[in-house]
């Protein structure tokens, strides 16, 4: 079987509110944890407490989530900023301005 090769480049990623999306899923999650705490009695009673904790620990994985991105964000910013305010390098073939 021949190897598959990609006759494209991928496309550049795509950049948008990252850290206000994942800080909208966290609360997401923690809201339907919240909201199923009065029914744990019913989740206990068919084996579904599950969903319950599913809940929580997306939560919890989302507040991880928001440092990571938040710190991403950072750096990209750092970087950019950086980059702008580094003089430009000359060629040895350039005459000097």
């Amino acid at each position: 079987m021949a190897k598959w090769t990609s006759k494209h480049e991928a496309p550049e990623p795509l950049e948008g509110p990252i850290v206000a999306t994942i800080t909208g899923g966290t609360i997401l999650w923690f809201v339907l944890f919240v909201v199923q705490m009065p029914f744990y009695g019913w989740f206990d009673d068919r084996d579904l407490t599950w969903w319950v904790w599913t809940c929580l620990a997306g939560g919890g994985l989302g507040l991880i989530g928001i440092w990571y991105v938040r710190s991403r964000d950072a750096a990209i910013k750092r970087a950019r900023a950086a980059a702008e305010t580094a003089e430009p390098v000359q060629s040895e073939d350039s005459e000097p301005v």
